[in-house]
């Protein structure tokens, strides 16, 4: 530079020819030249610019290019020219860490200092400015101001307590003690203890102090981490902790990680709860913020931390190493977790689905199985939380995750011991259903067979008026049977309803009268009815047969007389309630029968419900009674709870849904003799039993209809296709050859519209039926039943328009 300046001609410039310059001129140049400190010299009132090589540099000028310069066309940092004007006045000034822009666009810092240069008569003539560039330093200390911030953010926003402990020598001596020096704002939510840090341990918790310091001791003379549960006295809380020595072992620290586990103890108390541990691999801990760093990075949990764009800003070393096992790559902070998977497509999209909800700032905790193929594949437990910078604005989200493998296989064990346990049950009570039913089956059976049997005899032998009463106890024991099925059906909730909107207290005059009648004058019965009680979806017949059983029963546990009370009421039931009562929430109307007789007992009381159970003496109750209530109840989409004391009574409720709309009219059915048609109307009947068919088919014909028969319901659909005359389907519910009853009258509705439809089923297949809910012009009639009651319903279905 020192040639430069000689060889410039500086004839044309403020300062005049390098010759004729003063001798103050001439030795400010050359000592700022000959400085490796880049300076510049400003001389004269045309502040003219001359500067060393280094002071070229932070110009930013090539060669020569800026020499003779005015100062303001090439002073690159904004503060110059005040400092400068200060130094023209006499005073010498410095700046720190002040920031300009590069010619080039960069951000640049530098430190200043402007010195005045006084001529032979004491006058100032020129300024001397040192630019030191610190421009590498600022960068590398915003950078580990950055990362650090980073670490504190984490710290801060962990879920989990965290606190440093320092032992010192107390009177019980040495290292008997210790003090808090750190804590997140996490610790008195997890630990309820309040401004711990500054607390020594003996002043917070007496006599429970040997214990924590033996723990802590232990750790910090071994090095070996630990992890325990302790509930802390103080405040009743059950934590979960871990602990760690901080290297050197002369700091004489121990660290602790802990988590409030009071609920999920209390929830979980069967199974072991795997909890967050961690590795002492942290190095010196000589600064707070270089500590917070090192203790993420020693955890074993695993901990990630990432920007809204998905890239990592922070992942400690247990969480790479997983992260390589499972899907065999290893990554790295500044790595993009999407662009690292784009050759896994699937796994893309399963790591974006949990990150993206932590990304929209939503703090959750989810359970995921991740892995490839061919690689082993575990579950985690991850807890997400978004990330915040200091003014609460979003910059990313974080994770802790732990494998719940072994847990979560611990509990489908337990799932698999209880459903065989439920499996075993069952088995024990088909067992009883099927005894209960062979038993009373046979007796019956043998009333039938041998009624027949005598009456075969009698019409041998010409005896024709010995055969009425044997015929009469053959069709009693008949009808016990078809009774006994109904009310197997009604448990097994298969009975056919025929449901319809009905307001209870309608029912309820007649009913209790009849009541009345049936247990006697040494009870007292009595109604209270609930004003503007709803409607329910109910089959109203088969509603008075189940409150009269329980009447009947209510009756024959007060065999010295009392008093019975029907009761109606609106109900509304909350989600807690209607879950004890098996029920989903919402309304309900109520029908209560309940007495003030012996009571039952708890034992009893479990078994109620039970087919076949009765405690009634033998042959005096079938022991199916409160079962085909229950079945009742629940094909009806209610429920029946039963409530009693011994010596005090019983009160069985039955629940059924509220019916929203009017209240529908009941049915007529015409009682008077069936008279025979006139006109030739033409019913068509599909049974595959050839008996029942032909009952059928003989009964009709002999009204004066004509008769067309199917034996499946293919061959009911051909003659449906036919234009042949057809006023009424008549059809099983359960038919062979792939078509059900259903599936006929569906096909038969197809062809003729108009059509009208009466299902007759041994066992009400329901759900064929769709649960008892079938078109209008559709009837359901169920096995077995009396010739004259499937005249009138035929009757009465073709004379209905």
């Amino acid at each position: 530079m020192g040639a430069a300046v000689a060889a410039r001609d500086w004839t044309g410039s403020p300062l005049g020819p390098l010759e004729a310059w003063p001798p103050g001129l001439r030795m400010a140049a050359s000592l700022m030249l000959n400085t490796a400190i880049p300076s510049l010299l400003i001389w004269g009132q045309g502040e003219t610019v001359l500067y060393n090589a280094p002071g070229g540099v932070f110009l930013g000028a090539a060669g020569p290019a800026a020499l003779g310069k005015a100062f303001g066309d090439v002073f690159p940092v904004t503060e110059g020219a005040s400092m400068l004007a200060t130094a023209w006045t006499g005073e010498s000034i410095v700046r720190e860490s002040v920031a300009f822009v590069r010619p080039n666009g960069d951000p640049a810092w530098c430190n200043l200092m402007f010195s005045p240069v006084r001529g032979e008569g004491g006058a100032v003539e020129g300024v001397l400015c040192v630019c030191n560039d610190i421009t590498a330093r600022v960068r590398r200390e915003q950078a580990h101001d950055a990362d650090q911030q980073r670490y504190r953010l984490l710290f801060e926003s962990m879920d989990e307590g965290f606190c440093v402990i320092e032992f010192f020598d107390g009177p019980e001596g040495p290292l008997s003690d210790y003090i808090h020096i750190m804590a997140n704002s996490a610790y008195e939510r997890h630990a309820g203890i309040p401004n711990v840090v500054g607390q020594k341990l003996r002043e917070m918790v007496g006599e429970e102090a040997d214990a924590w310091v033996a723990r802590y001791g232990a750790v910090l003379r071994t090095g070996q981490p630990i992890r325990f549960e302790q509930e802390l006295v103080a405040t009743g809380r059950h934590l979960s902790l871990s602990s760690f020595r901080i290297e050197p072992p002369e700091l004489k620290q121990v660290a602790v990680l802990f988590q409030d586990v009071t609920e999920r103890k209390r929830a979980e108390a069967e199974l072991r709860l795997l909890n967050e541990t961690l590795e002492a691999r942290v190095a010196q801990a000589l600064a707070e913020r270089r500590l917070l760093a090192e203790v993420v990075e020693g955890a074993t949990i695993f901990v990630q931390v990432a920007d809204t764009d998905y890239n990592w800003l922070a992942i400690n070393g247990a969480s790479a190493g997983e992260f390589e096992r499972i899907f065999g790559v290893r990554p790295r902070v500044g790595d993009n977790m999407l662009a690292l998977l784009a050759s896994k497509p699937e796994h893309q999209a399963q790591v974006r689905g949990v990150w993206e909800r932590a990304m929209r700032g939503e703090a959750f905790v989810e359970v995921g199985e991740f892995g490839e193929d061919g690689r082993e594949r575990r579950f985690y437990e991850m807890r997400f939380h978004p990330l915040h910078d200091a003014d609460g604005v979003q910059v990313g989200a974080y994770q802790f995750v732990y494998d719940v493998t072994d847990r979560l296989a611990e509990q489908a064990r337990l799932r698999e011991t209880e459903e065989a346990l439920r499996q075993a049950q069952k088995m024990e009570a088909v067992g009883q259903l099927t005894g209960g039913l062979a038993h009373d089956f046979n007796n019956l059976l043998a009333g039938i067979s041998g009624s027949f049997e005598i009456i075969g005899a009698r019409l041998a032998q010409g005896r024709g008026s010995d055969v009425e009463r044997y015929l009469a106890a053959g069709q009693g024991a008949a009808r016990r049977a078809a009774a006994l099925t109904h009310r197997l059906l009604a448990f097994s909730r298969r009975q056919t309803l025929a449901p319809r909107s009905v307001i209870i207290n309608r029912l309820m005059a007649d009913f209790v009268e009849l009541v009345r009648r049936t247990v006697g004058p040494g009870i007292k019965v009595e109604m209270v009815a609930a004003a503007s009680l709803w409607p329910t979806l109910v089959d109203a017949n088969q509603l008075e047969n189940a409150l009269l059983n329980l009447c009947i029963n209510a009756r024959d546990a007060m065999p010295n007389g009392g008093r019975i009370t029907i009761e109606t009421g609106n109900r509304w039931l909350d989600a807690r309630t209607a879950r004890d009562h098996g029920l989903e929430p919402g309304q309900y109307v109520s029908v209560c029968v309940s007495d003030t007789g012996t009571g039952i007992d708890k034992v009893t009381l479990e078994r109620v419900f039970d087919p076949f159970f009765t405690t009634k003496p033998i042959g005096q109750g079938t022991g199916l009674g409160l079962s085909m209530v229950y079945g009742f109840a629940r094909q009806s989409n209610g429920h029946v709870r039963i409530y009693s004391e011994v010596g005090e009574g019983t009160m069985v409720c039955l629940y059924l849904p509220r019916a929203l709309g009017e209240e529908e009219a009941a049915p007529v059915e015409h009682t008077a003799p069936v008279a025979p048609v006139q006109g030739g109307q033409t019913v068509l009947v599909v049974d595959d039993e050839p008996t029942v068919r032909m009952l059928v088919v003989d009964a009709l014909a002999e009204l004066g209809y004509a008769c067309l028969e199917a034996p499946d319901g293919a061959a009911g659909l051909r003659i449906l296709q036919t234009n042949d005359t057809i006023d009424l389907l008549i059809t099983d519910v359960g038919l062979p050859g792939g078509l059900n009853g259903r599936q006929v009258a569906d096909g038969a509705r197809a062809l003729r519209p108009e059509l009208k439809v009466l299902f007759i089923t041994g066992y009400a297949e329901n759900a064929v039926l769709n649960h008892g809910h079938i078109e209008h012009g559709m009837e359901v009639l169920t096995k077995p039943f009396a010739v004259g009651d499937l005249a009138a319903r035929v009757d009465r279905m073709l004379r209905e328009a």
